[in-house]
């Protein structure tokens, strides 16, 4: 069962945009997309909040959701989001078979 985890990511002044543009140019981005069962990872801009990026997230289960935030990614991960200020918001849809 497919899981879809969207989060917004809040700054100010741009840093939500920056923190997107550093996971793409330092490579953590691509890392996450290649583990063992990601589907998608994807940023996206909300046209109508400048100050919002959204991380559209897909995994192939719950398992592999978990194993990911144990890797070391996300101690990266989190050290960026500190670094830009930004505040999170999350929202999980499991896929209905």
């Amino acid at each position: 069962m497919a899981l879809t985890v969207n989060i917004y990511y809040t700054g100010t002044n741009g840093s939500a945009k920056k923190f997107a543009e550093e996971m793409n140019t330092s490579g953590l981005a691509e890392k996450v997309r290649a583990e063992k069962g990601n589907i998608s990872y994807e940023y996206f801009f909300p046209m109508d909040d400048r100050e919002t990026v959204l991380l559209i997230d897909v995994w192939e289960s719950n398992e592999a959701l978990a194993l990911h935030h144990k890797s070391s990614m996300m101690r990266e991960i989190a050290a960026l989001r500190e670094k830009y200020h930004l505040k999170m918001r999350v929202r999980k849809y499991e896929e209905i078979e």
